[in-house]
């Protein structure tokens, strides 16, 4: 039986359009779990995550259900960057790590999917780029994250969940219908990480148009997975990159005032060298 005290809590919080999974689905609680991700990546075990583990979660790697056991997520990597996005509405988080061990270089992007009523990790889903990787350089790739800025945008400056979802939406669709690149929202200065290669320069008018598609009559990008994130003006987005070899991909885009300033890319061909 309910206590009075929960009661009251959940009587008040239904009336206002809140589901009970408002109690479980919190920033603190997505930020400890990525936290947990971090240290069991760099420990090549899974123990501390296990306190945030469902009983039936699932791990997929390169777009694949694996064995956690033997996958990227059993070795010990020692992480030279980390960036974590959180997505209350969908109870989940985003997280880029970028690995230049020389033995064992990694750029990886996870997604933590949770239950919205337990709190607990249902799917761990990353995008793990080494060698043989579209355009894979993890030194350079660590070099030109470190010259962005993706500071917190202020409260009143945010963009919707939609808005940007939709501008991520549009350029992944630009390989596959040609009217999409006039609804992408372009942004100057802008820039692009593909793997390794950068196309900004640090000037004003920095673009990130320079090697988008012209051909518009591809295979689409399928099997979508979203993470948003309003406060940092995010979208990842994890797909099937159908006209590159049915590739694992990972296109992260941050929007500043409702147009594109960050585009970054990771893009795993099963293990053999990527090509067009």
């Amino acid at each position: 039986m309910m206590t009075k005290s929960i009661s009251l809590l959940l009587t008040t919080l239904i009336p206002l359009g809140l589901s009970i999974s408002v109690l479980a689905c919190n920033k603190t609680l997505l930020l400890a779990a990525s936290d947990a991700y971090i240290s069991s990546q760099t420990a090549g075990a899974l123990t501390s995550l296990q306190l945030y583990l469902s009983t039936n979660w699932t791990y997929v790697e390169n777009n694949k259900a694996t064995d956690p056991k033997k996958g990227v997520l059993s070795k010990s990597l020692k992480i030279d960057h980390r960036r974590t996005n959180t997505d209350l509405v969908a109870c989940a988080t985003y997280t880029e790590i970028i690995i230049t061990d020389a033995a064992n270089p990694y750029v990886i992007g996870t997604q933590l999917r949770h239950d919205d009523i337990d709190g607990k990790i249902t799917l761990i889903d990353s995008i793990a780029s080494t060698a043989n990787s579209w355009i894979f350089d993890a030194k350079k790739t660590l070099q030109y994250v470190l010259q962005e800025k993706w500071d917190v945008i202020p409260e009143g400056k945010r963009d919707s969940r939609a808005v940007i979802q939709a501008a991520g939406d549009a350029y992944m669709d630009m390989w596959s219908d040609a009217s999409a690149p006039a609804k992408v929202p372009w942004g100057t200065p802008c820039v692009r990480l593909e793997g390794s290669a950068y196309t900004g320069t640090g000037k004003p008018d920095d673009s990130c148009k320079p090697g988008i598609p012209s051909n518009h009559s591809q295979a689409g990008n399928t099997h979508r997975r979203h993470v948003i994130d309003e406060a940092m003006g995010s979208v990842s987005i994890f797909c099937v990159w159908e006209h590159m070899m049915m590739a694992a991909d990972s296109h992260e885009f941050r929007l500043e005032g409702r147009k594109l300033r960050y585009v970054h890319t990771m893009t795993v061909c099963g293990g053999k060298p990527c090509k067009l």
